[in-house]
């Protein structure tokens, strides 16, 4: 069974450099009306990388909304335009410090539908080469490397706790 929802009106509350924020008026499928916050978000990329010695690349980062560090995927945004694998490559790059030859598209997801449109491209990285790390300059990132086993383990007892990572590191286990 599906449960339409049909939007009435559509009100931006906010447009900043990452994510709008609109409330929608929409009727539901019973007839009765009810307001729908929506994140926008012009999508995003994450990547599975393998060193040379099948070391799994990893960032340590500071989260300023939860207030902690956290051990993900390379990852990041979306410019306008911009098609998603050539954003796994530059993301790739500038976080980590590795050129990949070879970048093949895994699949994708949204990250929380019930408020937010993001998609998420999830990449898998190979062939990979040292060259240099570039970081947006609001952006500090430590490069970790970790076995997949290790990833795994870290998934499932709390270590990582980042959503898009936990998918991808799961997603590509043996």
């Amino acid at each position: 069974m599906y449960f339409h929802e049909k939007t009435l009106l559509k009100k931006q509350i906010f447009a900043g450099n990452m994510i709008n924020l609109r409330v929608d008026n929409v009727e539901l499928p019973n007839g009765k009306e009810t307001t729908r916050e929506v994140v926008e978000h012009p999508g995003a990329v994450t990547i599975i990388g393998f060193t040379p010695e099948q070391e799994l690349l990893l960032v340590r980062q500071h989260r300023y909304p939860i207030a902690q560090d956290t051990l993900e995927l390379p990852a990041g945004k979306l410019d306008p335009a911009e098609d998603p694998k050539d954003c796994a490559i530059r993301e790739l790059e500038e976080e980590t410090g590795y050129l990949a030859k070879s970048v093949e598209l895994l699949g994708k997801f949204y990250t929380s539908p019930g408020f937010s449109d993001e998609i998420m491209y999830l990449y898998l990285a190979e062939e990979l080469q040292e060259s240099k790390q570039n970081c947006d300059e609001d952006e500090f990132v430590q490069v970790v490397k970790m076995t997949m086993d290790e990833a795994v383990e870290n998934v499932f007892n709390g270590t990582i706790v980042d959503g898009k990572s936990m998918v991808g590191i799961l997603w590509v286990r043996k």
